[in-house]
């Protein structure tokens, strides 16, 4: 398919953000990559998640207490995900090639694909984010709406009802069902993917099968398959919820757009840093908390404008951006509360499934 173009401007928005980012950083005389803080956040959850896994597998505890842990294990692979191999799929975890790589790679141990990510998300979504027939991230059809771009169907009156359970799934469709799709039909929706290298295949088929062992075939062996089915299930469903939430919280609320493309020529309006803030919002960035767990992914702005710099400098530099945005008068979207970017999302859901 012809990939949409983005409008060039003489004054370059996205100029102006990088000349005064990298000032920033030459000033303060710092990397863009992580820094101490990162690295040991990185070691803990790597250790708790080997930990948690260890005890469950070969030292289970009462059923209590085990099914806390599957919770926990699904929170640390969550903030695994968002930690360490987002921003080492990115580049952004260490000024260290090999090390973004190790990070990156991560996600293989997790059942996933780094190779698949790696194209449908740092390629795609944040080329074009927002953009219905490209940007596979809104494309959830038939069971959801995510663009009136997108035929609606009866079901979709519902959405904002049935998606809590839609969302659970996402982790266990990602590494039993999309992965495969992307692999067979070498497309990532209408997208064709980019040719894999022999090592890419063994990659991909090696780690599913170290994944299918470790997290299925020798849980069932050592605890039984009714035990493990519960466990998986639970410690799968909340790691795709969380992830899932995340995600959707920082495009598809009630403020951001969904540009279409000139029919004709296939241009979108806006140059590529303004298509960016319009179609993403942040939320609870004031939040140390939700900031620590999600990886900054709170930052959303900050990330889709500038994804190879770690999220420890979000808040240094989302200051930077916001003066920016004021002075351009371009918009700026953000939730104080992660609970009012939750009820935006539940409202455009709601908006999407009865809208002609």
């Amino acid at each position: 398919m012809v990939t949409p173009k983005f409008t060039q401007s003489a004054q370059s928005f996205h100029t102006e953000l990088k000349k005064r980012i990298t000032q920033y950083f030459e000033e303060k005389g710092t990397s863009t990559t992580g820094n101490s803080n990162l690295f040991t956040k990185a070691i803990i959850l790597m250790v708790a998640f080997v930990s948690v896994y260890v005890h469950l597998v070969f030292f289970t505890p009462v059923a209590w207490a085990a099914i806390l842990e599957c919770v926990l294990l699904g929170g640390i692979v969550a903030a695994i995900g968002f930690n360490v191999m987002h921003d080492g799929a990115h580049g952004s975890f260490s000024k260290y090639k090999w090390v973004n790589q190790l990070a990156a790679f991560s996600l293989n141990m997790l059942g996933g694909n780094n190779f698949m990510w790696n194209v449908k998300h740092n390629v795609i979504h944040h080329a074009y984010t927002n953009v219905d027939g490209v940007d596979d991230d809104i494309d959830i059809q038939p069971w959801m709406r995510m663009s009136t771009t997108q035929k609606k169907y009866k079901l979709h009156k519902y959405q904002h009802l049935y998606f809590w359970l839609l969302y659970s799934l996402l982790y266990i469709l990602w590494i039993f069902v999309l992965d495969y799709n992307k692999y067979f039909r070498s497309k990532i929706g209408n997208m064709p993917l980019k040719k894999m290298s022999i090592a890419d295949h063994l990659v991909f088929w090696g780690f599913k099968l170290l994944h299918l062992f470790l997290f299925v075939g020798l849980p069932i062996y050592m605890l039984g398959f009714q035990s493990w089915l519960i466990g998986f299930l639970i410690y799968t469903c909340l790691a795709g919820f969380v992830i899932s939430m995340v995600f959707q919280l920082a495009h598809t609320v009630e403020h951001t757009a969904f540009p279409v493309p000139d029919a004709k020529t296939g241009r979108l309006e806006d140059e590529w840093a303004v298509h960016q803030l319009k179609t993403t919002a942040n939320f609870a960035t004031h939040n140390k908390v939700v900031s620590w767990l999600v990886g900054g992914l709170n930052f959303q702005i900050e990330h889709h404008l500038f994804p190879k710099i770690s999220h420890v400098h979000y808040p240094a530099i989302s200051k930077i951006i916001r003066d920016a945005c004021r002075e351009y008068g371009i918009p700026y979207i953000e939730y104080p509360k992660t609970r009012l970017a939750v009820a935006s999302h539940v409202s455009f859901l709601k908006q999407m499934g009865r809208a002609s």
